[in-house]
């Protein structure tokens, strides 16, 4: 529980799944645990590769540590820089098994609930500033349809429409690529070192922090 009146900033990866051994997603999160920035504690939570037990683990952290920030990592296997994810769709729809075994098909994530929902970070100006530090990013228009949009989903359905919750609270969803070992064994995969996305991360949340109102992105970027 976090301490009274302490600031606190949840940061989200995943466990292993899909035969990994490991999942970069959790290991940059856990290297941020306890970790302070622009004055808000990090507190590292992981969360299961689980269409329905993702999402429920989330929900218990945001009630248990109070954050005023939520940022979700998730890795993206395949894609070459950080995602910072616009959308998530109220869709699962699984091209492989999650953690318990579950593929569902083109099933709405919430029944009735809205067709998507907008990350609430400034991911231009976070965009930017990764940028500026030489970071490679992009800003995504797709999480996917896997369990990393699922938790997007309710991430974002959660603060919209649970009154328990702290009003305020802004939150949404990063994907980084494999680490160098995970590329290794898929020759021509793109990679991250697991230094450069812990230094990215490190940006993107004091700059959500920071800036509430996105800006626009600055001359020279692309995405």
């Amino acid at each position: 529980m976090p301490k009274p009146h302490e600031r606190t900033v949840l940061l989200t990866g995943f466990d292993p799944f899909g035969g990994e051994s490991l999942n970069p997603s959790w290991l940059a999160a856990e290297a941020l645990h306890g970790e302070t920035i622009a004055g808000r504690r990090i507190v590292a939570v992981q969360l299961p590769t689980s269409f329905a037990r993702g999402p429920r683990t989330l929900r218990a952290a945001i009630r248990r540590h109070a954050p005023e920030l939520i940022v979700c990592v998730g890795q993206a296997g395949g894609r070459a820089q950080i995602s910072l994810e616009r959308v998530a769709i109220n869709v699962d729809d699984a091209r492989i098994a999650d953690n318990d075994g579950a593929q569902p098909v083109d099933t709405p994530i919430v029944r009735g609930g809205p067709a998507a929902y907008f990350s609430t970070l400034p991911i231009k100006t976070m965009f930017a500033a990764l940028h500026e530090a030489d970071i490679p990013a992009e800003i995504s228009q797709t999480a996917g349809a896997f369990v990393c949009n699922r938790v997007f989903y309710a991430l974002m359905h959660a603060l919209a429409e649970d009154a328990n919750l702290r009003v305020g609270i802004r939150g949404g969803f990063v994907h980084i690529p494999y680490l160098p070992e995970q590329a290794a064994a898929r020759p021509g995969a793109p990679s991250l070192s697991l230094g450069i996305v812990v230094a990215g991360l490190r940006i993107m949340i004091e700059t959500a922090l920071r800036i509430r109102k996105d800006r626009r992105i600055a001359a020279g970027a692309t995405h």
